[in-house]
């Protein structure tokens, strides 16, 4: 880690998102990672064969894992990569591409894996999942405004026109990342006749997955994460002017776009939860270290009866963290994601939080120096707090869990009932 920040700390402006600006140690350690069988660990089935048959020609054999992992034994794994910076894209199990894989791996034509699936596995190249926007509530995704124009010639020919702005879209200004899945709306208003429900709130999301070089595709700038711009991956704003895209291009078909997204966020959480729970151990680790090194008012900050209940009050959250989002993946083993609703809401709302605390509490006891990049502690405290907004804010999950108590509830008083 240190010689990836020395390497950017070298890089000023737009060298930041530069092929020259990823350091060298990336690539060094992704081929470990292929040597010892660490690649492609979050693959939840295998490849097809036609596509690992394409990576055997290319002597990429190491795209397919030694084993496939459950979810929750995965969970185990984003822990141990979550402690570290690098870890992730090491292994070739890094968001959003894991995500994206998987959603070409479940729903994407052998086309689409052809030319996007194989280089991605690879690790050849990156890619993108545009989805919030600036202009509404992205937390409530009916209000996405991108629309996806279906023009059916008079030959009988179709294409589709892409029309929006998103922002937030990590990873688009990475100098490696070739394509972007995008969620759009299909606009009823205009020329053509679309397969979607007009009347309905969910049916007319559509997934399409465009080149970033199409014509159209305008990165309008970086943004930054309370100052940091986590380059040279990124998070972008993204123009999308009359981006022309080809039957093809779409994923599952037209309305298919929550199906896709559900399917894609219900795994993702608990890759994200998992990692944090390792990136605050890292911290609290530090922060243990910190006390028993460090002396005030004649003994150790330990022996401190505050610093006692910070410690405490850690190593508790973080069991907890773990523990609920190990019982959840295995959940979603068991039942699939739309069986374990319920505890995918709790941990997205409980983890971050309680992992967040443990890395206030390490900087506390660091002082000055928790709040400077000398340590990890600021730039993990800035990633934790983000992750309450990412992939739905913390309220959007409350409610989803609220009313699937309430749901249950009901339930059990109408069970009741019928047996008296």
């Amino acid at each position: 880690e240190i010689e990836y920040d020395q390497h950017l700390a070298k890089r000023i402006g737009s060298d930041r998102w530069s092929l020259d600006a990823i350091p060298p140690c990336v690539e060094r350690l992704k081929n470990r990672a292929k040597q010892l069988g660490l690649w492609n660990l979050f693959l939840p089935k295998p490849i097809p064969n036609e596509i690992r048959a394409l990576c055997d020609q290319d002597n990429a054999s190491f795209v397919s894992p030694s084993m496939y992992l459950s979810n929750r034994e995965y969970g185990v794994l984003c822990e141990i990569m979550g402690r570290s910076l690098l870890a992730s894209e090491a292994c070739n199990c890094n968001a959003p591409d894991t995500g994206n894989m998987e959603v070409l791996l479940k729903h994407g034509s052998l086309a689409q894996q052809i030319r996007y699936l194989k280089p991605l596995l690879m690790g050849q190249i990156r890619s993108a999942f545009l989805m919030t926007e600036p202009d509404v509530a992205s937390s409530d995704a009916t209000n996405i405004e991108t629309t996806l124009t279906k023009v059916v010639s008079s030959s009988g020919n179709v294409h589709y026109v892409l029309n929006g702005k998103k922002w937030w879209s990590t990873g688009a200004m990475d100098p490696r990342c070739k394509v972007a899945l995008v969620l759009a709306k299909m606009d009823h208003g205009k020329v053509g006749v679309s397969n979607t429900d007009p009347s309905s709130k969910h049916g007319a999301h559509t997934v399409v997955i465009i080149p970033m070089d199409a014509p159209g595709v305008k990165l309008v700038r970086p943004l930054t994460v309370f100052g940091y711009d986590d380059a040279p991956h990124g998070h972008a704003e993204v123009q999308l002017t009359n981006v022309v895209c080809g039957p093809d291009t779409l994923i599952l078909g037209e309305g298919k776009g929550f199906e896709i997204a559900q399917s894609r966020l219900g795994p993702g959480r608990i890759h994200h939860c998992m990692r944090a729970v390792g990136l605050a151990s890292r911290c609290y680790d530090l922060m243990i270290l910190r006390s028993m090194s460090r002396t005030t008012f004649g003994k150790p900050l330990y022996q401190h009866g505050g610093c006692q209940e910070m410690i405490a009050d850690s190593a508790t959250d973080i069991q907890t963290s773990r523990l609920l989002t190990l019982s959840c993946a295995a959940s979603i083993d068991q039942r699939g994601p739309r069986g374990a609703r319920d505890q995918i809401a709790m941990i997205k709302v409980a983890v971050p939080e309680m992992t967040l605390r443990v890395v206030d509490r390490a900087i506390q006891v660091f002082g000055g120096a928790g709040v400077c990049n000398d340590f990890p502690l600021a730039r993990a405290f800035a990633g934790l707090r983000t992750l309450r907004i990412a992939d739905g804010p913390d309220a959007v999950h409350r409610r989803t869990l609220a009313l699937l108590e309430v749901k249950r509830a009901k339930l059990r008083q109408q069970a009741m009932r019928s047996s008296l």
